[in-house]
């Protein structure tokens, strides 16, 4: 099954919306097809954004995964990037 890269960054100011919503998101991402996921970090070390690699049918798929993410319907993205990927070197 395909990968997809997904790259979300959070709105500025927003480490309450995503505190807010992080167990509801950590819940519902133990059932999904999760490959890799964690947050980004701003210069102060708080969580700023997020990678999410997962398995997906196509792009479709990959929309419908991200937005039934408590994050995303928390509010919590200012952008989301959402690509193809294919894992090249894998050291994990």
């Amino acid at each position: 099954m395909p990968l997809f890269a997904l790259v979300c960054i959070d709105k500025p100011n927003s480490l309450a919306v995503r505190m807010g919503a992080r167990e509801r998101h950590l819940a519902w991402a133990k059932d999904q097809p999760l490959k890799l996921g964690g947050p980004f970090l701003d210069e102060k070390g708080d969580m700023a954004g997020s990678l999410i690699i997962i398995e997906a049918e196509d792009l479709a798929a990959a929309r419908a995964f991200n937005a039934a993410d408590p994050y995303t319907q928390a509010g919590l993205w200012a952008s989301v990037d959402i690509r193809p990927f294919r894992v090249t070197i894998d050291r994990l």
